[in-house]
């Protein structure tokens, strides 16, 4: 089982966005996956129960359902969408529980100031020190060709960690975020430009499996 978690301190980045996207993509790959929702504002999960039941499964976990079921559903992939503040202990357990951690980051200097000390605290962490759990960063609801998207460029730049891509500010992740949807149960002509976009995402977590 190999578990990748989405975090940001910061609310507002669109960790859940990403986190229901990811699940998404495992599942329309016919893996078996769980989204665990870590956040008290449960979007993640609330996403899952709009998923039409004809769509690839994803298996939902909150942290008071029973441990014992998610060990018996023998999950190949676990996203945990983390909440906002997250930080100390509750940050250290969720880093040490994931092989894989995605950090998404939107063009904002509100969003970029307050994911700086998280990004200093993700790397300090023994579990990342020790290369149990690979860190990347991902530039999210980017606007192309703004202002705001190069200040984020060049922000991302400066971290000694893989930027990996950047999603746009896309209606198509509104709409799915509606349905219970992912970029993956679309039909492709229709998800295709984003979709693109995540061909490095998914070439980082493949290299690290």
């Amino acid at each position: 089982m190999k578990r990748l978690l989405v975090a940001n301190a910061k609310g507002g980045s669109g960790k859940s966005t990403l986190a229901t996207n990811l699940a998404g993509m495992f599942a329309a790959r016919r893996l078996r996956v769980v989204l665990a929702d870590m956040d008290r504002q449960q979007s993640a999960a609330r996403w899952l129960a709009r998923r039409p039941a004809g769509f690839p499964a994803i298996h939902g976990w909150l942290p008071d359902s029973d441990r014992d079921a998610l060990k018996a559903y023998d999950p190949q992939w676990v996203v945990y969408d983390s909440p906002a503040g997250l930080h100390g202990n509750k940050l250290e357990e969720l880093i040490k529980r994931a092989d894989l951690v995605l950090v998404p980051v939107v063009p904002s200097v509100l969003d970029m100031d307050a994911s700086v000390d998280f990004i200093e605290a993700l790397a300090a962490q023994k579990a990342v020190r020790r290369g149990d759990s690979s860190i990347a960063l991902v530039a999210n609801r980017v606007a192309p060709q703004t202002l705001a998207a190069r200040e984020l460029e060049n922000f991302l730049a400066a971290w000694d960690l893989p930027v990996l891509t950047q999603l746009h500010d896309a209606q198509v992740y509104v709409q799915c975020a509606a349905s219970g949807a992912s970029l993956f149960d679309l039909p492709r002509s229709r998800a295709a430009p984003e979709i693109e976009r995540w061909d490095p995402l998914q070439h980082w977590i493949a290299q690290h499996l």
